[in-house]
């Protein structure tokens, strides 16, 4: 029941981060499924020990470890686009 409510939730986030960051048009729905895990990993690796909580991918639920894979789903985008635009946007 968790790994799919991390499914979920990550899908979500990753959805959120693309409109953010306007990938939206060029990823679909398992693409954002894929960046919201990932950034809820980038997350917990990076984020989370800076500003406290706890990721999702650890079954944590909460307002901060929401924000936390949500800045690391932005993180993550930011960093592919650097790599295929040359620039954040």
């Amino acid at each position: 029941m968790t790994l799919l409510l991390i499914l979920l939730v990550g899908g979500v986030i990753g959805w959120l981060a693309s409109i953010l960051m306007r990938t939206d048009a060029q990823q679909g729905i398992f693409l954002n499924i894929v960046v919201g895990v990932v950034g809820a990993l980038i997350a917990g690796l990076i984020i989370t020990p800076l500003i406290g909580g706890a990721p999702i991918t650890s079954g944590n639920f909460d307002i901060m470890s929401l924000f936390a894979s949500f800045l690391g789903a932005v993180v993550l985008l930011a960093i592919v686009n650097l790599f295929r635009r040359g620039s954040i946007r």
